[in-house]
């Protein structure tokens, strides 16, 4: 399915973006991305992307095929990116957990949903049974859309994470199983 990559896409106010799957060059231009990225952004991520060292073992992961990263990109650079994680050594091989971004100028534009519809179509081709999303509850525009895709929430875990001002947290983990995704992902992605 990484075959398909690069493509070109549209998005819906005629913005034209490169899809491309995410690469040990890519390194520098999503640290930028990353430290672009306003400081609320950053908060909740499971790992702090806009240091180096972070990104370094996001590319291992990666290059050890544990995570499938497309990446969106304009003239000026990453403007976003859809990421599956997957752990194919444990009982939960069959899940992938979808970490999707979005730079604020391509908000409400579409960009997201056509990362997501992409990572749909990549976790059918793997195979993949069922996709995870993790949030914390305080994060509503997040799982607003992730429920527009079709997840569900799973379930709720009190103070289970913790921000980078110490705060804890309650997490919600929100699920979709993937049988006859690529059809469902298809019309989601045309009818918003």
């Amino acid at each position: 399915m990484t075959s398909a990559y690069p493509k070109n896409t549209v998005l819906p106010d005629g913005t034209e973006i490169e899809l491309r799957t995410m690469a040990a060059e890519d390194r520098d231009a999503m640290l930028a991305f990353a430290q672009s990225l306003p400081a609320e952004d950053l908060l909740f991520l499971r790992i702090d992307i806009s240091q180096p060292d972070a990104v370094d073992g996001w590319i291992a992961n990666i290059e050890a095929g544990s995570t499938l990263t497309l990446v969106a990109q304009d003239p000026g650079g990453i403007v976003g990116y859809a990421t599956i994680h997957t752990n194919p050594l444990s009982w939960t091989r069959h899940v992938g957990e979808v970490r999707v971004n979005v730079s604020p100028a391509y908000r409400s534009r579409g960009l997201g949903r056509v990362l997501t519809g992409n990572v749909f179509d990549i976790a059918h081709s793997l195979r993949l049974k069922k996709l995870t999303a993790h949030m914390t509850s305080d994060q509503h525009g997040a799982q607003a859309a992730f429920r527009r895709l079709g997840f569900v929430p799973e379930a709720l875990l009190a103070d289970y994470v913790q921000d980078r001002n110490g705060l804890t947290r309650d997490m919600v983990i929100m699920s979709f199983d993937v049988d006859g995704l690529t059809d469902q992902a298809q019309e989601r992605v045309s009818l918003d």
